[in-house]
């Protein structure tokens, strides 16, 4: 496990502000109608000499539950402007797409008990995804038959719910993703088996996190270390829930998402 003083933390985010303050126009606004004609809302990035006789990495971006809704804009509050920065767009040419979750559906399977203001929560999969994972599923689907897509190079990253979601996608996709970045979520320790051999994480979270708290980061670590994956932790000191910007600005994170490879 890392950590992180609060300094550093705060220091580092501060940084990260001056630094990924781009426009972010180069999303394009797309929707996704699926089988039964629901729609799903997405933003995707190019990258910026986009070739189709080329194959790129893809990064699939879940948000947080605050940016659910059906404006196609809210799911780029946090991470988007990473990938809008010149120097990463010129380093890591990539195609990112950021889906937007209906206002009233979640990415992930998830049940809530509150006790003396805590929050407590399970993520017991069901045979059905989300509505949503649902549509995200069919979404990656079709992207990596009709765009430039390196099927050896797709990752997922998410924030909290996204995070959740991600945990959830990577056990309805074992095959699928290379590397996988979750922040400040949880998922279910048990079906860490079906994607522990085959997906390499790092996993973030804030040590002080009352919304979600840090157990479940931990547990899944934990759980996936004794699967055999290939599992980084790192946890920010005196980070609340807003553990993203300081993994937002970890120098090694791009480099180290895109080193990996499925085979």
């Amino acid at each position: 496990m890392n950590k992180r003083t609060p300094l550093v933390a705060i220091l580092t985010m501060g940084i990260f502000s001056f630094l990924f303050g781009q426009d972010l126009s180069a999303f394009e606004k797309r929707t996704f109608v699926d089988a039964q004609g629901d729609t799903l809302r997405y933003r995707i990035l190019y990258p910026a000499k986009y070739k189709r006789d080329r194959q790129y990495p893809f990064v699939l971006f879940l948000h947080g539950a605050g940016e659910r809704g059906q404006d196609n804009e809210k799911q780029l509050t946090h991470g988007a402007r990473m990938w809008t920065d010149k120097a990463n767009r010129k380093k890591f040419p990539a195609i990112v797409v950021f889906p937007q979750c209906e206002t009233d559906d979640y990415w992930a399977h998830m049940t809530v008990n509150e006790v003396e203001g805590v929050r407590y929560r399970d993520f017991p999969i069901q045979q059905e995804p989300k509505p949503s994972l649902s549509r995200v599923m069919q979404l990656v689907d079709e992207l990596l038959q009709t765009e430039s897509i390196d099927p050896a190079r797709q990752y997922v990253m998410g924030l909290s719910m996204g995070a959740m979601g991600t945990f959830e996608l990577l056990a309805r996709m074992p095959d699928r993703f290379a590397a996988a970045v979750p922040i400040c979520g949880g998922g279910d320790p048990s079906l860490t088996l079906r994607y522990a051999p085959y997906t390499s994480i790092w996993i973030f979270h804030g040590d002080q996190d009352d919304v979600v708290l840090p157990e479940y980061s931990r547990r899944m670590h934990k759980a996936l270390q004794s699967a055999g994956g290939r599992v980084r932790y790192t946890e920010y000191l005196g980070v609340n829930h807003n553990s993203w910007d300081p993994a937002f600005a970890e120098k090694e994170l791009l480099p180290w998402l895109f080193s990996h490879r499925r085979q």
